[in-house]
């Protein structure tokens, strides 16, 4: 009879209490729910990364019901609320089982209904000290009535689920699907449903009550015995997982960025990023990081950006699990550039008439004295090519023309000029000396790539944008004619074919212009390049800043960037630029001192007012006898002396004490036939190249012709450890 007048008598208290509780809809409560990541999208809608950008909660996406296993689903309501489709927000039966336990200090099944659980999440009040007191109780039974005659029972369901703590700071079911499974709510097996419906009971429980729980609930499902066999470990396995799953994330680093630019508070954000060429570029990157594992390289970074607007494509900042420092954003870490940096200096020469594609350089050993000594540059493969075309320089990334270029346009000049294409140089060009031709400075792959972009837009610079909006500015940073001149030398194979060969990787089936580059003892390996859409730059390395072994331009950054381009132009052609006004075309030809040809004729590109049908070197020059013009070499001394070339005059050599001294050799070289070498009136060697073993002193260094007649001396100094 007690038991019977129970419900009347909690029927009577509810309608005395009716406490002001608003009743959200379920639409309303969708909306307001935010998941404690950001979603980073691409440009057409479709998820890139999440970012956790709520430390208070861990929340995933709000999941519907129609994506909610099954298993889960009958799994809890079996669990909590059996006859969760019966009642019409309160369960009379249980409350009136609970109240007469509690009269006899039975235990029983607890009273709270699924919508009553709901009724506390969604109001602060009557969920507060976890509903367990009288007002609590009543206040959540009113709501949860509400909620029945507004809501439909799968919109309750599916809020629940959505909103519920499981454990620790996992709030819903797709935040604890993917932390504890690794995987999505609508994947949860049998086991898995029956852990997390243990968990709603008991949040923080120790691994064996949940895994008594959860067999409980296995009874609760399965007609037969449950099968628990196991389920301790599993219980205890699971719960140890900490890490969200952001399985589908494929751009950590660009989602970073793109939350810096982005509005504050942002439930997501929409780039400029292809999803698919993401993909791609990721893929295509870690491949070829894969091949060269056995060369000590972990490392590398992509970016593509779209020509006309500066939107960026793909943005991959690091290699991922291959690398030892995967939070390295390999985009904006700035790194040296090393040979990179040549188009743009040729690129100055050319506009400022001092070259032309077609001026001959002196591809030989050169000294170059500075305030902190002699700089030496060499190229690539230790080999000197001799009198070479600017175009063939370029191509063949030959480092000593274009450190005498530099000398031609000044090193404060092109740090200028570099300036101007947006690279943020941190010291001046006098800091950087003549190496700023070789890429001395550091840089990040993004302005390096965005510089690249300019070479391409005929000059025009203007900022790269990660999010969707209109074109920035855009500013001459280049002459248009020089920048279509070098672009043009980039795209040529046969000026290439004396570094790279005839059948290389840069040499794809439509029009693209592309550099390689590799920095100082190959920390850095670079092929930056662009076709009639896209600019594509690629980095490979280490983040530690480790050398890496037998790696250049070509057999590192290369293939992914002709990968890349592949990609990009799979379906669609790239066509060479047309020339802006004030480039010609003239037939040249190049002679040597002989009367032999240097390069082949071909038809070359001009600036309007420097073509000339002929460069040829009238003899070989003296050391001090350099001048230029019109871009042909002349010598002010028309002889054909033997001379020294290496070793300049007033050398000054330290040896270094902590070096063996046979490594410490130093290397003569000259020009003429039937030579002789003499260090202080003793002879050395014959030929014209020599290595001497030098000594602590003053030394004259001797040309001796076959009658014995000096030709040639230099005076150098040797100091050794405490000379001064």
């Amino acid at each position: 009879m007690a038991r019977r007048l129970l419900p009347a008598v909690l029927g009577l208290l509810l309608a005395a209490a009716q406490p002001a509780l608003a009743q959200p809809s379920f639409e309303e409560v969708q909306r307001g729910f935010r998941s404690s990541d950001t979603r980073v999208l691409d440009r057409d809608g479709l998820l890139l990364q999440r970012v956790r950008t709520d430390a208070s909660a861990r929340r995933g996406d709000w999941v519907a019901l129609a994506d909610v296993s099954p298993a889960l689903r009958t799994a809890l309501v079996l669990s909590e609320d059996r006859r969760f489709y019966e009642h019409s927000g309160v369960d009379w039966r249980a409350v009136s089982a609970a109240a007469w336990g509690n009269l006899w200090n039975t235990r029983t099944r607890g009273a709270s209904t699924l919508t009553m659980q709901l009724a506390g999440l969604l109001d602060e009040e009557v969920g507060r000290g976890g509903g367990r007191g009288m007002a609590q109780k009543v206040g959540q039974a009113l709501l949860a009535q509400r909620l029945e005659r507004g809501w439909r029972k799968d919109q309750i369901l599916e809020a629940y689920l959505n909103l519920v703590p499981f454990r620790g700071e996992l709030v819903g079911i797709d935040a604890l699907s993917r932390t504890l499974f690794s995987k999505a709510a609508h994947g949860l097996d049998g086991r898995e449903a029956a852990v997390a419906a243990a968990l709603v009971r008991a949040p923080n429980a120790r691994p064996a009550l949940v895994a008594r729980r959860a067999c409980a609930v296995l009874g609760e499902v399965q007609a037969a015995r449950p099968d628990c066999e196991g389920l301790d470990m599993f219980a205890q396995a699971a719960l140890q997982r900490r890490a969200f799953d952001a399985s589908e994330g494929i751009a950590p680093h660009l989602a970073r960025q793109a939350l810096r630019e982005a509005p504050a508070g942002a439930a997501q954000v929409r780039t400029t990023v292809s999803a698919p060429l993401q993909r791609f570029a990721v893929q295509a990157l870690r491949q070829q990081l894969r091949e060269l594992a056995g060369r000590h390289v972990e490392d590398g970074a992509l970016v593509v950006l779209d020509n006309a607007s500066g939107e960026v494509l793909a943005w991959v900042g690091s290699s991922g699990e291959l690398s030892r420092a995967a939070e390295v954003d390999g985009v904006l870490a700035p790194r040296q550039p090393g040979s990179t940096l040549k188009p743009f200096l040729y690129a100055q020469a050319i506009a400022g008439r001092r070259l032309t594609a077609a001026s001959l350089i002196d591809d030989s050993p050169e000294q170059i004295a500075t305030a902190s000594g002699l700089y030496v540059p060499q190229n690539y493969d230790r080999r000197f090519k001799g009198w070479v075309s600017v175009r063939t320089a370029l191509a063949a990334s030959l480092n000593v023309p274009a450190v005498r270029t530099l000398v031609m346009v000044s090193p404060d000049a092109f740090f200028e000029q570099l300036r101007t294409l947006g690279l943020p140089l941190r010291e001046s060009g006098g800091y950087y000396g003549y190496s700023l031709a070789l890429g001395s400075p550091e840089v990040p792959l993004l302005a390096l790539a965005n510089a690249y972009r300019a070479l391409a837009n005929g000059g025009s610079f203007s900022r790269t944008r990660l999010l969707p909006g209109p074109p920035g500015p855009a500013q001459p940073a280049l002459d248009a004619r020089a920048a279509f001149i070098v672009g043009d030398i980039l795209a040529d194979p046969n000026a290439r074919t004396r570094t790279f060969g005839t059948d290389s990787l840069l040499a794809t089936r439509f029009w693209t212009a592309v550099k390689t580059g590799t920095s100082k003892d190959m920390r850095d390996n670079w092929a930056l390049g662009w076709s009639q859409r896209y600019t594509v730059g690629v980095w490979v390395g280490n983040a530690s800043g480790a050398p890496m072994r037998d790696v250049s331009g070509i057999s590192g950054a290369a293939p992914v960037w002709a990968a890349v381009m592949g990609y990009l132009h799979r379906q669609q052609q790239s066509q060479a630029p047309a020339p802006p006004a004030g480039v010609v075309q003239t037939a040249v030809r190049f002679g040597g001192m002989a009367g032999e040809a240097l390069e082949a004729p071909r038809r070359e590109l001009f600036l309007a007012g420097t073509e000339q049908a002929l460069f040829a070197m009238n003899s070989i020059a003296k050391s001090q006898g350099h001048t230029w013009d019109s871009g042909q070499f002349h010598a002010e001394n028309g002889d054909r002396a033997p001379r020294i070339l290496a070793p300049v005059a007033g050398t000054v050599i330290a040896l270094d004490p902590d070096i063996p001294p046979r490594q410490q050799r130093l290397r003569l070289e000259a020009a003429g036939q039937g030579l002789r070498w003499q260090i202080d009136g003793r002879p050395l060697a014959r030929g014209p190249r020599a290595e001497w073993l030098p000594w602590p002193g003053r030394h004259r260094i001797q040309l001796v012709d076959s009658q014995g007649a000096v030709r040639d001396e230099v005076g150098i100094e040797v100091r050794g450890a405490g000379v001064r």
